[in-house]
């Protein structure tokens, strides 16, 4: 059945729905905790637990959620590249979680995975994450225990392993994008195991939010320069943005930095998962104003936030050397042989309207019904028993051709590794980004590349979090 509040609205379809409330400037995004900071690295406390926060403004019910040290999104953690991250998780909830690095390449101990890296974190207990940070950029944490739950619900949050020396911006801004099912009285319609969302485009809300608040506008003085890194922590949502009278250029995919680039057709592509460090030069005259639209269904196509400039001119921009674009250092990501590489089949099948769905739909998520495929194979979230998908030998360069064969969009998401796209539709790519997320469109296939160098059992999924408990998610070895 079709959702009654009708998925894919955004914040003007919002606003309208809940009566037209006031809504704020975007909040900036900061620590809701500071670090203990030390020589070699950031000591966190993160607690997670039912909170109530105020999603549509105050003019506007609170929303009950979950949520990590009671704010929305999580507290952003901080840490310097190649320093430990230290991480106390407090379970507070009435069940059991754990949390995922998303993106970091860390020891398989402390991946957050259930059954997999670790027991789970019980109710009332606690979990101690500790790891070096080899790789600056822009990661995030979730849970990874009925994520498709408990990332709904709201926990997740940002981790930034900052750079040794910051790149020559006037302001480094995080938005974190999510989208929220709500009802008329601004709750979390509880509808989570839907098993049409499940065999579709899985769970898409009708309001979103950046920084967890309903925006209207982002101040921007004329002349700055904005490190803008975007995270998308919605279940489902692929946005697709465009901000009209700029053309930021994108300097990092999933935290890993790239030769500088202008996106394709001027619209920066963000599955869930995925992040993605832009540079917007505010070059527009004082008191404009521009819309950022998200238009991935075009036609229903929204304005996310307002760019408002102000009337004062950001201090010392006139010092820039006109053009010269921002360009992060590379992280230490061994670069594959694609010419050696041992090559591996993935294909992903199901869901409706791409056959093999078997009893999935009649059996529900909550008996975690098979819905989707993994080389004709379907695992649910308890990974204990399942065996690897591949074991690739630790060291060598592999490759992994991923076939769609479905009606849907998936953004496949690897644990452990960071892999370069080197090719889509059968064609090699020359621009050859660093990823730990790619989204592959229906009917469309791509092909990763990675030095299998970090040994353990690691997740491979869809991270459309409805397909992975329904079946797209499997494990993989290097040993």
């Amino acid at each position: 059945m079709r959702h009654p509040e009708e998925p894919n609205a955004g914040r003007r379809r919002a606003l309208k729905a809940f009566g037209g409330l006031a809504v704020a400037p975007l909040p900036a995004l900061f620590a809701a905790r500071a670090p203990a900071q030390s020589a070699t690295g950031a000591t966190y406390a993160l607690r997670a637990a039912p909170a109530t926060v105020p999603l549509l403004g105050n003019a506007g019910p609170a929303t009950a959620v979950w949520a990590y040290n009671g704010g929305i999104p999580g507290p952003v953690l901080r840490v310097r590249q190649g320093d430990t991250l230290r991480v106390r998780v407090a379970n507070d909830l009435p069940e059991a979680t754990t949390v995922h690095w998303h993106g970091l390449r860390l020891p398989n101990a402390m991946d957050g995975v259930p059954m997999v890296t670790q027991d789970p974190i019980a109710a009332g207990g606690t979990f101690d994450y500790a790891f070096a940070c080899p790789d600056a950029g822009t990661f995030w944490y979730h849970p990874h225990q009925r994520s498709h739950v408990q990332v709904a619900l709201g926990l997740s949050g940002v981790l930034l392993v900052e750079e040794p020396q910051a790149p020559d911006v006037d302001r480094d801004v995080t938005w974190v994008l999510d989208d929220w099912r709500l009802n008329r009285d601004g709750q979390l319609v509880a509808d989570f195991d839907s098993m049409f969302d499940a065999a579709h485009a899985g769970r898409i809300g009708n309001t979103v939010t950046i920084n967890g608040a309903l925006p209207d506008r982002f101040d921007v003085a004329p002349g700055e320069r904005i490190r803008l890194r975007l995270v998308n922590v919605a279940n489902a949502r692929i946005f697709a943005l465009r901000f009209e009278g700029h053309a930021p250029y994108v300097i990092a995919h999933d935290g890993m930095p790239c030769e500088p680039y202008l996106p394709r057709q001027a619209r920066v592509l963000l599955g869930p998962g995925m992040r993605v460090d832009l540079v917007l030069d505010a070059k527009a005259a004082p008191g404009a104003t521009f819309r950022v639209i998200d238009d991935f269904f075009p036609s229903d196509a929204y304005e996310v936030v307002t760019l408002a400039y102000g009337t004062q001119a950001a201090a010392g921009t006139g010092a820039r050397p006109g053009g010269e674009r921002v360009k992060l250092p590379p992280n230490p990501v061994p670069p594959p042989d694609t010419d050696r590489a041992i090559r591996h089949a993935l294909t992903l099948a199901g869901g409706m309207m791409g056959g093999g769905m078997g009893g999935g739909m009649m059996g529900g998520m909550s008996g975690m019904g098979a819905v989707w495929t993994l080389n004709g194979r379907s695992a649910t979230e308890a990974m204990s028993g399942h065996d690897p998908l591949f074991t690739l030998e630790r060291g060598r360069t592999h490759v992994i051709a991923i076939d769609n064969r479905t009606a849907w969009w998936h953004p496949i998401h690897l644990h452990g590794h960071s892999f370069r796209i080197v090719a889509r539709n059968g064609r090699m790519l020359t621009r050859r980004d660093l990823c730990d997320t790619t989204l592959i469109p229906p009917r469309e296939s791509a092909e990763i590349a990675f030095v299998a160098d970090n040994p353990g059992d690691w997740m491979i999924h869809c991270h459309v979090l409805e397909h992975q408990a329904t079946g797209m998610m499997a494990t993989y070895r290097v040993a």
